[in-house]
């Protein structure tokens, strides 16, 4: 991800929570540049069947904000991971997930059931799969019901599809009333364009990741108060060890699709500009560093998270995204640990890179400003 372009609208335009945005409704203002859907994923084979206690250590940490990853019954890398930080910070041993002695009594009922409303329909709809088909619509929602569920309640489809059998997840339509994991659910009705405040008394907590374990970590001083897992940049497009700060949370981002930024690390004129949505490809939420073009943000592509690479930025899933942001500010330390990018070959473009311009501002401070960025 290269040549991060953010415009802005003044912080009077934009509640931070607002009236749901139809999937009609033109995208407005903040735009992330060049951030790529995920690499190729390798097959894996067909899972086994999900196990309830595992299930319900995971909804436990994902309610404690020490992130799994979505949440499938299944023991695996990121559970164990949450779990240890979860430990961690209450300075109790750490285990593996089969002999830990926590009290899971607050978790209750694993289950509960949703019934599909007809207002959920205006977040679903037609998503192309080519960027030139995408730039031409106003949002870009979820695929499918099945895929709305998915995020709603921070689940696997084949979760989903397990513990709702014999329903058919490929024909669900209002009315119908599938079974869910017992989770407080990612509200995407809730959600419209806004640059989030400042919050001084955030000021003191610090951003950790560690790309080589992909994990976030937020602390408050010594303190560990919460753990996600990530999906870095890699090879050519690590991302960048060092000592950053966070310069703007923006919620509902669109995004610049270029491809000669993604091959080459060069901009060019040859682009398309996609609108925001869940299905957009830096998600829902974009925290920018003040390393040019590098942030965390959400994704189009919860089941790879730290599976597949990223373009030099940090992806999380959007339910996981939009929950950190409410717990950062700008002005934030982030500090990231891990390898350096591979030199990137030299490669002759016909387009010259470009530098980095000053900011430009209206006059009138309540009108639209924008920055440009450039590597």
């Amino acid at each position: 991800m290269k040549n991060l372009l953010l415009t802005f609208i003044s912080l009077t335009a934009f509640p931070l929570l607002a009236n749901p945005i139809p999937v009609e409704v033109p995208s407005a203002i903040p735009i992330a540049e060049n951030v790529p859907t995920a690499l190729p994923v390798e097959v894996l084979p067909p899972a086994p069947e999900p196990v309830e206690d595992i299930l319900r250590l995971q909804i436990f940490l994902d309610t404690q904000l020490f992130g799994p990853g979505k949440l499938d019954g299944r023991p695996g890398e990121f559970t164990t991971k949450a779990l240890q930080r979860y430990q961690r910070s209450k300075a109790i041993p750490e285990t593996e997930h089969t002999a830990h002695t926590l009290d899971l009594s607050s978790v209750g009922e694993i289950y509960t059931t949703y019934t599909i409303r007809e207002e959920d329909l205006k977040f679903v709809g037609d998503y192309p799969s080519k960027p030139a088909a995408q730039s031409k619509k106003k949002y870009l929602p979820y695929a499918s019901l099945l895929e709305f569920l998915e995020e709603r309640f921070h689940s696997s489809p084949d979760l989903l599809a397990f513990i709702n059998q014999p329903l058919k997840m490929s024909t669900l339509k209002p009315g119908d009333t599938v079974k869910v994991p017992n989770v407080q659910p990612f509200l995407i009705e809730e959600l419209s364009v806004a640059i989030y405040p400042e919050t001084p008394e955030f000021l003191t907590r610090t951003l950790k990741i560690d790309t080589r374990e992909r994990i976030l970590e937020l602390f408050e001083g010594g303190t560990l108060l919460a753990s996600l897992p990530i999906t870095p940049g890699s090879g050519y497009v690590a991302t960048p060890p060092g000592t950053w700060k966070i310069v703007n949370i923006v919620q509902m981002p669109t995004f610049r699709w270029d491809d000669s930024v993604l091959k080459y690390g060069v901009r060019s004129e040859n682009y398309y500009q996609l609108p925001m949505g869940p299905n957009n490809p830096v998600g829902v939420m974009w925290i920018g560093l003040n390393k040019p073009g590098i942030g965390i943000h959400g994704t189009n592509q919860p089941q790879t998270i730290g599976r597949a690479a990223s373009a030099g930025c940090m992806r999380t899933a959007n339910w996981d995204v939009v929950r950190l942001s409410k717990m950062l500010t700008k002005g934030m330390t982030v500090v990231i640990e891990g390898p350096k990018a591979i030199p990137r070959p030299v490669i002759a473009t016909k387009t010259p890179p470009r530098t980095v311009e000053p900011p430009i501002q209206a006059e009138d401070s309540k009108k639209k400003f924008k920055w440009f960025w450039q590597r």
